[in-house]
């Protein structure tokens, strides 16, 4: 499965982008493949390793933040590996295709 998630420090300074960093590093350091982009990082593995992993990083940021918003999108595709980089590499041919 794939999950994109976005983590938001609520109720503290104005710049969140030190806990933002504290989240991915927790992604970063799960081995599981994942891409962070400038809305959402994306996670790929078995349910369970991937909630805890985002439940880890929510975990990171709640302990130095009041509130935390989280948004979740999931595709849950069973026996299906390398979606990651597969959907864009599919999107990109059809692109080069004209």
């Amino acid at each position: 499965m794939l999950i994109a998630f976005s983590i938001t420090p609520l109720g503290g300074d104005d710049s969140v982008g030190d806990l933002v960093a504290e989240a991915v590093r927790v992604v970063r350091a799960s081995g599981l493949p994942n891409r962070t982009d400038a809305m959402f990082t994306t996670v790929e593995g078995e349910w369970d390793e991937v909630m805890a992993v985002v439940k880890r990083a929510v975990d990171v940021v709640a302990a130095q933040a009041p509130r935390v918003s989280v948004v979740l999108k999931a595709d849950v595709r069973p026996g299906v590996t390398d979606a990651l980089t597969g959907k864009i590499a599919r999107i990109e041919a059809r692109l080069a295709e004209g």
